[in-house]
């Protein structure tokens, strides 16, 4: 046996650079027990057999997408990414950076913009099911693409605040004084620093309190109608899209926003639990649409946290779609870590990892809910639980 050094041309783990030779057979096996290597180097530095390969077979690939393309979903761009010479070249990261590439041509796609402000209430009343991920996800997603869109934080934990890097601590002006002291949207509302065209009205710990001293309030239930309609109607003040983060209950809060919205977007988790308790929700929806708000109705909803190797999610996801048909987003958002984690640095997922499975599925989702608005497909009949 004799040694001849040479480099790994198939992605196989390096192995020092040592292959043993059998003399008489010519057979080639790694010293470290990893499989035959048949793809290498020439050590004298002639091409490898991959390079060859490309060479040949180049006139017969179809050409690369440009980085510009546009109107294609979050699968197409990786079945574009693997139609190229780089996924034959270097399988797993090749393929990221191809889909990563077209990301951001695909991020700064412009969206169509709505005849009218579209005021979109985030509503369910189970918790963990991502109300506030979609509402600054979706938010973000819209503003990167040169839309104007303001985020109404009010649920009293302050996660949308957070995540859009707002402060959001006991002494600044929030929705809270708007609700109770009647202060203008426009006093308290903040920009958010690092997407251009996201403005957000950040909720404190006081808001805990509110649903208590609404009580006994005038008009309670139409506070954040009557609050909205002097902010979008006062001079410098254009907005194409609103959206009102809920907090997890069907309290006055919610009530309020569901008063001074005019569509529910209904994120549903992938699982059992998320289905119990919908009906409810709706039943309220109807309430409010007989008796507060007329032009109340579910447009959207939105399947999240969706794992496509269980049975169990594909199932939840067939069953949400076969009962509310087309109010039925196409686009399921992931699971996702850089989802998880963007928060923690004080963004959105968007600018913390724009090129991730979760970010295009926001910014996938957030383009059928812009083209479902310029179609003015946006209001339909009352979905009934």
């Amino acid at each position: 046996m004799t040694d001849a050094t040479v480099v790994a041309g198939l992605g196989w783990p390096a192995t020092g650079g040592v292959v043993a030779i059998d003399s008489a057979t010519g057979e080639r096996r790694s010293a470290n027990g990893w499989p035959r290597i048949s793809g290498t180097i020439d050590p004298t530095g002639g091409p490898s057999n991959l390079e060859r390969e490309i060479s040949v077979n180049a006139g017969d690939r179809p050409a690369e997408p440009a980085a510009s393309t546009h109107g294609r979903s979050a699968a197409d761009l990786a079945g574009f990414a693997m139609a190229g010479s780089l996924a034959d070249m270097d399988t797993p990261i090749a393929r990221e950076a191809a889909v990563a590439l077209m990301a951001v041509g695909r991020r700064t796609a412009p969206m169509p913009k709505p005849d009218q402000t579209r005021i979109m209430v985030v509503a369910n009343q189970k918790g963990g099911v991502g109300k506030t991920t979609t509402t600054v996800n979706l938010a973000a997603a819209l503003a990167v693409s040169g839309l104007r869109v303001l985020v109404i934080d009010l649920d009293p934990q302050g996660n949308a605040s957070t995540a859009l890097g707002i402060d959001h601590h006991a002494e600044i002006p929030s929705i809270y004084d708007v609700m109770v002291e009647e202060t203008p949207i426009g006093d308290v509302v903040q920009k958010v620093e690092e997407i251009e065209g996201l403005w957000c009205v950040p909720a404190t710990i006081d808001l805990a309190g509110a649903e208590i001293e609404l009580v006994s309030m005038v008009a309670r239930e139409s506070r954040m109608r009557k609050a909205l309609d002097q902010h979008l109607q006062s001079p410098g003040v254009d907005y194409d899209y609103v959206f009102i983060d809920c907090p997890p209950s069907l309290g006055l809060l919610t009530v309020n926003a569901l008063v001074g919205g005019d569509e529910v977007l209904i994120p549903i988790q992938c699982e059992y639990y998320a289905l119990e308790g919908l009906s409810q929700l709706l039943k309220n929806i109807d309430m409010v649409r007989a008796h507060l708000n007329r032009d109340l109705a579910v447009s959207t909803i939105l399947l999240t946290m969706y794992d496509g190797r269980t049975r169990l999610a594909a199932q939840v996801a067939e069953e949400v779609r076969r009962h509310f048909g087309d109010t039925v987003l196409k686009t399921a958002i992931p699971r996702s870590v850089r989802i998880s984690e963007a928060p923690s640095y004080g963004q959105t997922v968007m600018t913390y990892d724009a090129a991730s499975s979760g970010a295009l599925s926001y910014l996938e989702a957030a383009r059928e809910i812009a083209e479902r608005g310029a179609s003015g497909s946006t209001h339909g009949e009352t979905i009934h639980g």
